[in-house]
């Protein structure tokens, strides 16, 4: 069976700057994989080549298309989301307005199986917001809006990164419990997180970044703890 993202020998950086040294990584349809490591280790690079916003070489192939050096709105409209640690929401924008915006063009409402209603449901604080501008939104409500419009989308893999960071733990768990369901539904999700425990309540498996590669990769509880004190710096 094909992987549903398969990445191999990936290189990235910036200008003259290399920050990925041969990326190998699969997700499977309806995984859920943590990529971790420190800050700088290019986990974010990695979400970003995949998703086009970073030029990279090597091979990069979803639903065994190669999408590597496509422009990111066609690689959004095969099946691929993408919500940023910058939580990118148009602030003077409403949350209606927000929302409206991940639709793909074409989709009519009959045939969406994830619409504004579902996303209300799901974050029930946006439905009491829906006419504020993103702008005014707190930064956890703003998180909730910026997954709720990558849904919009009905990606097939969804890219989150850091999503839990500096929310409130209420905030934290309303979130992973969302990306919990998602993942019951079906939607591969690759997660990248520091906070191991928010990681392993969601993940199927780990894959450690450091140096530009993965060093180790499998199930949390196979993992070798020596590589995670070495590139994690954790316990």
């Amino acid at each position: 069976m094909n992987a549903l993202l398969e990445i191999r020998n990936l290189c990235a950086g910036y200008g003259a700057t290399r920050v990925l040294h041969g990326i190998d990584l699969k997700v499977d349809a309806g995984d859920v994989v943590a990529l971790a490591g420190r800050n700088a280790s290019g986990r974010s690079t990695l979400a970003k080549s995949i998703v086009g916003l970073v030029r990279a070489s090597g091979t990069i192939r979803f639903k065994g298309r190669e999408i590597a050096g496509m422009r990111t709105f066609d690689i959004a409209r095969l099946g691929i989301g993408y919500v940023a640690e910058q939580r990118d929401v148009f602030p003077a924008l409403t949350v209606d307005e927000n929302l409206q915006l991940g639709v793909m063009p074409g989709t009519s409402r009959t045939r969406r199986r994830f619409g504004a209603a579902d996303a209300f449901a799901l974050f029930p604080i946006l439905a009491e917001r829906r006419s504020a501008r993103a702008g005014t939104l707190s930064g956890g409500e703003q998180q909730m809006l910026a997954l709720a419009r990558a849904l919009m989308g009905e990606p097939a893999l969804l890219i989150v990164d850091e999503p839990a960071e500096g929310l409130a733990p209420q905030a934290a768990e309303r979130v992973g419990a969302c990306l919990r369901r998602l993942s019951e539904e079906g939607v591969a999700i690759l997660l990248i997180e520091q906070r191991m425990q928010f990681a392993r309540e969601l993940a199927t498996r780990a894959a450690v970044i450091g140096g530009g590669r993965i060093v180790c990769e499998g199930r949390f509880d196979a993992l070798d703890p020596a590589i995670i004190e070495t590139w994690l710096a954790v316990g």
